[in-house]
């Protein structure tokens, strides 16, 4: 699946015959080329593909939307998730084998100070009676067939403790390599009970026409679009995981984290590996992408009129966030910066614009602030409130949020318009 999507992007991907080595020299190439597609041939005999979806341009291309249309696309999916298909066959069945060491595989280590190689686009896929949850899950390789995965507490993490306490196993399984219907639905927050296929089903019909096609591998539905499946178990046993780079590029501490047992493994035919590189913009777009519309839907509760919401490459995809509107009120500006703190807890900072700013023009951005705000009566500061624990510059998870309403007076608006021709 992937190399068919690759050559829908051929004239952009960077093609490295040579061989590589997957400690630190994947991430320098990544590095190097942050928004271009990158396919190593040789990375100890395997495949491998970085920066394919590090762009909203490209994502938008292979879903076949504008740009503009992709957070409605997204919100669309999350609203009316769909029933997803089951069929008997998958490609990766072609290829099955217990006979396998995770220390063989083309799994990166990306930086001098993360703990070892790190799994960073494993998605796993875990059932609870009918309900099914897939979410991504940074992982550390331990040994020849076991790992420790960082388990942030929500809906996987509820699932293996409640095993855990039993003192059972998780069954999970875990893919790798997936279209980015997949990729976007895996890293969305809906609640308990909804499942994230039915997203990715929502996504896949509405840009191909076709639901979702899922197989059972040994009782857990895995979508036939992955190149890599794994039959895996999550132990309550616990030992350390990290340090590890995240999202800001700076090294996330050292936690307790459960172990996870690697049993089976399949492969497609010729498959390619994704390595999800910490910190780049394909790792920006993956996590942040699927936030704006939950920013959206809390800022048109108090404002009728939402235009757009990125969250900026320069906050992270995570922090930082910009959101266009229509005030019909003064005072729209500063709600608007509140409701879009309380869409997505972790961001620390927001720009509130009118609708002639363009928000993925940085420099547009900029200029409204120079020409639009006033410190004295448009910031709004927030001290000690929950915020990320990705944030190094927060305390204990605790950070101060600040906004900038960076709209025109409703009583002045000629004084602030552009001039045209």
């Amino acid at each position: 699946m992937l190399r068919e999507i690759l050559t829908q992007f051929q004239d952009e991907t960077i093609v490295i015959d040579k061989p590589i080595n997957k400690k630190f020299e994947i991430t320098k190439y990544l590095l190097q080329h942050k928004d271009q597609p990158i396919l190593f041939r040789n990375v100890d005999g395997w495949e491998v593909m970085g920066n394919l979806w590090s762009t909203r341009e490209r994502i938008s291309k292979y879903l076949g939307i504008k740009r503009s249309e992709l957070l409605h696309f997204m919100m669309k999916a999350m609203d009316t998730p769909r029933p997803y298909k089951e069929v008997s066959e998958a490609e990766f069945f072609k290829n099955s084998t217990k006979d396998f060491s995770l220390k063989d595989l083309p799994v990166p280590h990306y930086f001098p100070k993360d703990g070892g190689q790190y799994f960073t686009s494993a998605i796993y896929i875990a059932k609870d009676g009918d309900f099914v949850n897939l979410s991504y899950h940074r992982t550390m390789v331990r040994d020849e067939k076991t790992a420790t995965v960082r388990l942030v507490p929500r809906h996987l993490y509820a699932m293996w403790k409640e095993k855990a306490e039993h003192g059972e196993e998780l069954d999970v399984r875990i893919i790798v390599g997936n279209p980015i219907h997949i990729l976007l639905a895996a890293a969305t927050s809906p609640q308990y009970g909804v499942s994230e296929l039915n997203i990715a089903s929502a996504m896949r019909e509405m840009a191909f026409g076709k639901p979702l096609e899922v197989v059972e591998v040994k009782g857990i539905p895995v979508p036939v679009e992955s190149e890599f499946v794994f039959e895996a178990k999550i132990l309550p046993e616990l030992d350390k995981e990290g340090p590890f780079v995240d999202i800001t590029g700076t090294y996330d501490i050292v936690r307790e984290q459960p172990v996870v047992v690697f049993e089976k493994m399949y492969h497609v035919e010729k498959p390619i590996f994704h390595a999800l590189f910490s910190s780049g913009y394909e790792h920006y777009m993956l996590m942040g992408l699927p936030k704006e519309p939950q920013i959206y839907k809390t800022v048109k509760q108090v404002v009728p009129k939402v235009h757009g919401v990125r969250l900026t490459e320069g906050g992270a995809m995570w922090l930082h966030a910009v959101v266009s509107i229509t005030k019909q009120h003064d005072g729209d500006g500063k709600n608007a910066i509140l409701a879009a703190f309380s869409g997505h807890p972790s961001l620390k900072h927001v720009v509130v614009v009118d609708e002639d700013i363009d928000i993925y023009d940085d420099r547009d951005i900029e200029w409204a602030i120079a020409t639009r705000f006033q410190a004295d009566r448009d910031l709004v500061v927030i001290p000690n409130a929950r915020g990320s624990s990705l944030d190094p510059s927060g305390e204990r998870g605790f950070t101060a949020k600040w906004g900038i309403d960076a709209t025109k007076p409703l009583d002045r608006k000629e004084e602030f318009e552009r001039a045209k021709i």
